[in-house]
């Protein structure tokens, strides 16, 4: 009886690298395709509850899923209603807003031309070379497919959701008979444990969204800022991108109210509430409701981010998260992959309980060898 020999570590090592490789490169080729389809899973995740509780009240499969995205897109609309509001009031302004900035560039070119000695010509000169480029980049094919991106993107997702859920038993049969009979528990197992993270990661994503629009609506409203609950509500959607969304937030707000009000005071007081926001946010909201699932540690999460949206762009930061969770679960799972898995994860071996990484004790060299030496 012959028994096949290990193959060396390196060898795994190398096609471990070269699958993440092709899935990367079919990530960066198949956006159009994946991104959405990826979006749509997690809202059937999310939806699959809802669809329970219809089919448990005796209704049929289609009409459960039906009501339930249905319910979903209610949701939705709301929002967009209520945020529509307020930028109508944010469009009427819009005038004066300009002018103020209008103003603002006016003192900013007069500084620079005291402190830097740059004409005014030369000033205008670098200002049209950008408006150029910028107007070029914003009719550039890439630009209108970014906007026509969306619209598209809205189009398929409910048709996603629906046929995810529709075909979600298919879909589970399909990777269980993947792998053979002695590994089927094994594979529930994970897709058990991926469907609880997932679920619990966009449930608890939407209630920190929730807190945090409240948390910045609240602030803004007490300081007297004009559109301080549309302000607020934009802030959460792009707190969504982890890290990077949070400065790009109070980045755009200070802009916004710095326009309508340039009083130093009010500026630094939306600096100190997003700030205080954040604080709450990354300590109590986050390690409470969205991470108690899904343990991923800080230097994967932003490396995971930025590759993300090297990817995929804005979507791809959002789903890079919930991305690294599933493949921590599988990782976790596979012997030959539990390495990554220890990478993805926040558990430091001194956590652990490991002395893996502990150096020993330099001996000390007695005196006489010392003397000899």
């Amino acid at each position: 009886m012959t028994t096949e020999p290990l193959r060396p570590h390196y060898h795994q090592f190398s096609h471990s690298l070269l699958a993440l490789a092709i899935l990367t490169a079919a990530i960066y080729l198949g956006q159009d395709i994946l991104v959405p389809l990826a979006m749509s899973g997690l809202i059937a995740v999310l939806l699959r509850p809802v669809e329970q509780r219809f089919i448990r009240w005796g209704m049929h499969k289609v009409i459960a899923i039906s009501l339930a995205l249905l319910l979903a897109i209610i949701i939705v609309a709301g929002l967009a209603v209520l945020l529509s509001m307020q930028l109508s009031d944010f469009a009427d302004d819009m005038p004066k807003i300009r002018q103020n900035l209008t103003d603002f560039f006016s003192d900013a070119k007069r500084w620079v031309r005291r402190e830097y000695n740059v004409s005014y010509r030369q000033q205008e000169k670098y200002l049209q070379k950008a408006q150029a480029s910028t107007l070029d980049s914003l009719q550039s094919p890439d630009t209108l497919g970014f906007i026509t991106g969306p619209l598209g993107t809205l189009t398929l997702v409910p048709i996603y959701v629906f046929l995810l859920l529709y075909y979600r038993t298919m879909l589970l049969h399909f990777v269980i008979v993947l792998f053979s009979e002695k590994h089927t528990d094994r594979v529930r197992e994970v897709l058990g444990e991926v469907k609880s993270v997932v679920q619990s990661y966009v449930v608890g994503l939407l209630i920190e969204t929730a807190c945090v629009a409240a948390l910045n609506s609240v602030g803004l409203l007490i300081l007297n800022v004009q559109y301080a609950i549309l302000l607020g509500i934009m802030g959460a959607i792009l707190n969504l991108i982890p890290y990077i969304g949070g400065l790009v937030a109070t980045l755009l707000t200070v802009i916004i109210t710095f326009s309508n009000q340039p009083e130093l005071s009010v500026i630094l007081g939306v600096v100190g509430i997003f700030l205080l926001v954040q604080f709450i946010d990354n300590n109590i909201l986050v390690p409470l409701i969205v991470a108690s699932k899904v343990r991923v540690n800080a230097l994967i999460s932003i490396v995971g981010v930025l590759i993300g949206g090297a990817l995929a762009g804005v979507s791809g930061m959002f789903l890079s998260i919930p991305a690294i969770a599933i493949m921590k679960v599988i990782f976790d799972r596979v012997d030959s992959l539990r390495p990554w898995g220890v990478l993805l994860g926040d558990q430091t071996p001194e956590e652990a309980g490991s002395n893996l990484f502990r150096l020993p004790k330099r001996r000390r060299k007695p005196k006489e060898e010392l003397a000899k030496s």
